[in-house]
């Protein structure tokens, strides 16, 4: 499988996308996954970009106004993110990332995992 990679133009208009939805909403983060990026709150992802495409991920009435709108499958062909829905050429990419966020932002938290412990040394 190979996989995308976002231009340095590409990830700085996304981080910058986020930014804008991270002024009404501070929980909001973007960090690194699996050589891409994703835009988190609560430690649940709303938005991520794979390659030049970025996806959200919307409550059923917006996924399928948005399906119908041209957007499609997130993420690898062969195995594209459940829930997630990728913008169409023309979308109003701040428009649908603004209501991924407030989405994702009902949801409830993702537990924090543990750090594993550290081996005893002898």
């Amino acid at each position: 499988m190979q996989m995308p990679k976002a231009t340095d133009a590409e990830k700085a208009g996304f981080r910058a996308l986020i930014a804008s939805i991270a002024t009404e909403m501070p929980a909001v983060e973007v960090k690194p996954m699996f050589g891409q990026l994703g835009a988190f709150v609560n430690g649940n992802m709303f938005a991520g970009l794979f390659g030049s495409a970025i996806g959200v991920k919307l409550d059923p009435t917006d996924a399928a106004e948005l399906a119908k709108a041209g957007g499609g499958p997130f993420g690898p062909a062969e195995r594209p993110m459940g829930g997630y829905v990728s913008l169409p050429a023309g979308a109003d990419a701040g428009l649908w990332t603004a209501r991924a966020a407030a989405h994702v932002s009902a949801l409830p938290p993702k537990p924090q995992k543990k750090a594993p412990a550290k081996p005893k040394v002898p």
